[in-house]
């Protein structure tokens, strides 16, 4: 039995198994992607993804990982992020940014 935790898709830190996390579809539901490629990710960072992009971008411009990965704000974050600890919450609540 596997005893490692899972890995962030868009960090690549681990997510400890009693922390949230979330599967985020990489085309968006109402965009053509249900039943589409999944990947899971910590809650934190499912969450900066929807602050920060609408629907279409991530349907038109950011259905990968590696495309999330060059958005400027998402690397921004990525970058920060990754100097937190896996379990890492915040608890300032999230809002949609422009």
């Amino acid at each position: 039995m596997d005893d490692e935790d899972p890995i962030c898709g868009l960090c690549g830190r681990p997510i400890p198994r009693d922390a949230p996390q979330s599967l985020h579809h990489l085309v968006p539901k109402l965009k053509g992607g249900k039943g589409g490629p999944t990947v899971l990710l910590h809650h934190l960072c499912h969450r900066e993804i929807h602050a920060t992009l609408s629907e279409a971008e991530l349907a038109r411009d950011y259905h990968t990982l590696e495309a999330l990965r060059t958005h400027p704000r998402l690397a921004k974050f990525v970058a920060w992020v990754r100097k937190r600890p896996p379990g890492f919450r915040s608890r300032v609540p999230g809002k949609r940014r422009r």
